[in-house]
């Protein structure tokens, strides 16, 4: 699945979580000496800018004393957005019928990026119909996957400013 690191993932997400937040998953982009470690939460209702200053300020202190991280980073606490990533097999789930845009570590079938919905998920592969075309996706093999928002889901998000 999405690559994580894991031993971040495990640092972060009990504090993540015992602050009343989902976390949904982290990036670790290394950027030459530098890096940028971008987490993301979620929570009913959603996400406002004052949870991700929140989570920033709790796991900055996290990190400050664990020192994990080798060099200089950059952090940043974000919602999953309209195009929200997809980090594990269970989230897959949660959207199955969405439409996903997947990017592969590998070629399946000569392709090495999918856009079609998500039709299934087994213990380790995810099917997605592709233009009419049935692809089982080894887990193992997907190093990025994103929903594809589409006009509801813009709909629902002006509705919910003008609430």
């Amino acid at each position: 699945m999405y690559k994580q690191n894991q031993n971040l993932v495990g640092l972060i997400a009990p504090v993540v979580s015992a602050m009343g937040y989902e976390l949904l998953g982290i990036e670790h982009i290394r950027q030459g000496r530098d890096s940028l470690l971008r987490v993301y939460i979620d929570k009913v209702g959603g996400i406002a800018l004052t949870d991700c200053e929140t989570v920033s300020r709790q796991v900055t202190g996290l990190l400050d004393v664990e020192d994990p991280i080798q060099g200089t980073y950059r952090l940043e606490v974000s919602s999953p957005g309209l195009d929200r990533p997809l980090f594990t097999l269970s989230q897959f789930e949660q959207f199955m019928g969405h439409i996903a845009r997947v990017n592969l570590g590998t070629k399946l079938d000569g392709r090495r990026k999918l856009s079609g919905k998500i039709t299934g998920v087994g213990a380790d592969f995810v099917t997605m119909d592709v233009e009419g075309r049935e692809f089982k996706v080894p887990a193992g093999a997907i190093e990025q996957a994103r929903l594809v928002p589409g006009p509801d889901d813009y709909n629902f998000a002006k509705r919910k400013r003008e609430d």
